[in-house]
C-alpha cells in the first residue's frame, strides 16, 4: 500500500510538472503575441485553489483532478467577445500567431528535456565501465569478435565513458539497421576493431533490452545471489514467488549460490519441484514444475527468474560528467534523438513490424516514476526529460483535437486562403477522439496485461 501511494504520488508530481510546462508554453507565447489569456489551469475540475492576477485579471487555477490542464484564450467562437476586446481574440489573430502558440506546448515540452539532461550532465550520471563481461553464444556481437573483457572505447568514433551510454544511439542504428563501428581495448590491452552488422538483426527485436538480448553483449555483473531480483510470467510467478525471495532448498537439497540454483532446476524440465524460500524472515514452500526449454541442443528446465547480485565494487563505478556548453549540446542531442526514436518506433508499429505492446500508459508510466524517484533525483529528472520528449511528439502528431491537428488546420487555412468548414472541423474532432481513445485503450490494456499475466500463464 506504502508503494502504491509513493508511486501515485510520483506519479501526480511528474504529471503536474510536465502539464504545466506545456501548458505554460501556450501561455505564454498567446501573452506575447497580445492575446488575451482568461484561465490557466493544472489540473480538471472545480478549482480547489485559484487567483486573479494582472490588469486583465487573469485566473490561476488549481483543478481537482490532476490528470491535464488548459490555457483558456478569450475567443468569440466560445462566447461573446466585449467590442474593446476583440482584436486581443485568439480567432482574430493572424495565421502564423495561431500557429505558434499552437506549436508552443510541445516545444516548451522538448525545452524542458534539453534542459533536464542539461541538469543532469553538469551534476553526474552514475555508470558502470564499458566492460563487456559476457558475449552471448551465437550472437551479432559473437560474430563481430567480441570477447569477455573488451572495453568498449568509442562507437561510431564517440568516446564511451559508461556501459549503458551508447544505448540510445545504438536503438537507433539497429532501427536503420546499419553497421557499427566500435573500437575496443581487449583484455590484454591492445586496441582492436569490431564491426556490428545490425541488418540482421530484425526489428521486432529492437527494444529495452536489445544490447543484451539482440546484439548479446552483456555488461560487468558483480556475483549472483540465491534471490529472485526479477521475475517474468512462467512457473515462478504461477507458483506465488516473489522478487526479493531468498532460495533456501529445492526438494529439501539446501541451496547456497545461484548456480547450485540453476543446476537444480535445469536438470528437472517439466518435474514438479518443492522449492524453499525465506521471505521476510519466514520460511515457505512453492510447488514449482520448470518449463521445458530448447539451448545449445539440450531440453533445460527455467522457471523465468533472474537473479539479484552484490553490490557493485567502487573500482567498476564510474560518473559521467560534462561542462556547462558541453552538458547543453549533450542534451540538445539526447533530446533530438528521442524524438526521432519516437517517430520510428511509431512508424515501425504502424507497419507491423513492432509490436504495440511496447506503448505503455498511466500504470506503467506511474510504475516507472516511483522507481525512478526511489532510485534518486537524478533519475527521477532524467524520467522526466523522457516522458516530457514523448508529450511533445505525441501532441504535434496531425491528429485532430490534439496540437499537431491543429497547426494541421490552419497550413490548410494558410495554404487555401481561408478556414476550414465547420463541418470538416468536426468531423475532425470526431476522428481524433476515436483515435486518442483507441491509443489510450491500448496503453490501459497494454498495462494490464503485463499486471496480471503473471496469473494467467
Amino acid at each position: 500500500m506504502i508503494n502504491f501511494l509513493f508511486y501515485a504520488a510520483a506519479f501526480i508530481v511528474a504529471l503536474g510538472i510536465l502539464i504545466t510546462v506545456h501548458e505554460f508554453g501556450h501561455f505564454w507565447v498567446a501573452r506575447r503575441l497580445g492575446i488575451k489569456v482568461l484561465r490557466f489551469s493544472v489540473g480538471f475540475g472545480k478549482p480547489l485553489w485559484s487567483r486573479r492576477v494582472g490588469a486583465d485579471q487573469m485566473e490561476l487555477a488549481i483543478g481537482t483532478f490532476p490528470l491535464g490542464g488548459y490555457v483558456k484564450m478569450l475567443d468569440e467562437t466560445e462566447g461573446e467577445v466585449p467590442a474593446k476586446d476583440v482584436h486581443r481574440a485568439f480567432n482574430r489573430q493572424k495565421v502564423w500567431k495561431r500557429m505558434a502558440v499552437v506549436v508552443a506546448g510541445p516545444l516548451f515540452n522538448f525545452l524542458f528535456a534539453i534542459l533536464a539532461y542539461w541538469a543532469v550532465n553538469m551534476a553526474g550520471v552514475d555508470g558502470v565501465k564499458p566492460v563487456v563481461g559476457k558475449v552471448v553464444p551465437g550472437s551479432l556481437a559473437e560474430q563481430a569478435g567480441f570477447q569477455a573483457g573488451d572495453k568498449i572505447l568509442s562507437v561510431d568514433g564517440k568516446a564511451v565513458q559508461s556501459w549503458d551510454q551508447p544505448r540510445l544511439y545504438l536503438f537507433q542504428r539497429a532501427l536503420d539497421q546499419a553497421r557499427i563501428k566500435m573500437e575496443v581495448e581487449d583484455a590484454q590491452g591492445q586496441i582492436q576493431q569490431r564491426e556490428l552488422n545490425l541488418s540482421a538483426l530484425p526489428v521486432r527485436d529492437v527494444n529495452a533490452s536489445l544490447l543484451e538480448r539482440g546484439i548479446g553483449l552483456i555488461g560487468y555483473l558483480p556475483d549472483p545471489l540465491p534471490s529472485i531480483g526479477a521475475i517474468e510470467p512462467g512457473p515462478a510467478a504461477r507458483a506465488g514467488m516473489k522478487v526479493g525471495d531468498r532460495m533456501v532448498a529445492v526438494d529439501g537439497q539446501a541451496v547456497s549460490s545461484w548456480d547450485e540454483l540453476v543446476a537444480a532446476i535445469s536438470k528437472n524440465a517439466g518435474h514438479a519441484l518443492r522449492i524453499s524460500v525465506e521471505r521476510d524472515g519466514v520460511r515457505q514452500d512453492f510447488n514449482v514444475t520448470p518449463d521445458a526449454v530448447e539451448q545449445d541442443g539440450k531440453t533445460i528446465g527455467r522457471i523465468n527468474i533472474r537473479p539479484q547480485f552484490k553490490d557493485m565494487p567502487d573500482e567498476w563505478k564510474v560518473k559521467v560528467r560534462y561542462g556547462v556548453v558541453e552538458s547543453f549540446t549533450e542534451g540538445a542531442r539526447n533530446t533530438w534523438a528521442m524524438s526521432a526514436l519516437t517517430l520510428q518506433m511509431l512508424y515501425h508499429m504502424l507497419k507491423l513490424e513492432v509490436s504495440p505492446r511496447n506503448i505503455s500508459g498511466p500504470i506503467t508510466i506511474a510504475q516507472y516514476a516511483g522507481y525512478s524517484a526511489k532510485v534518486g533525483l537524478n533519475q527521477f529528472v532524467l524520467f522526466l526529460a523522457v516522458i516530457s520528449i514523448s508529450l511533445g511528439v505525441l501532441n504535434l502528431l496531425p491528429i485532430p483535437i490534439l496540437d499537431g491537428g491543429h497547426l494541421m488546420y490552419y497550413i490548410i487555412e494558410a495554404i487555401k486562403g481561408g478556414p476550414l468548414s465547420e463541418r470538416i472541423l468536426v468531423f475532425g474532432q470526431q476522428v481524433g477522439i476515436v483515435i486518442l481513445g483507441g491509443l489510450i485503450f491500448l496503453a490501459l490494456y497494454n498495462d494490464i496485461t503485463r499486471i496480471f499475466a503473471p496469473f494467467f500463464q
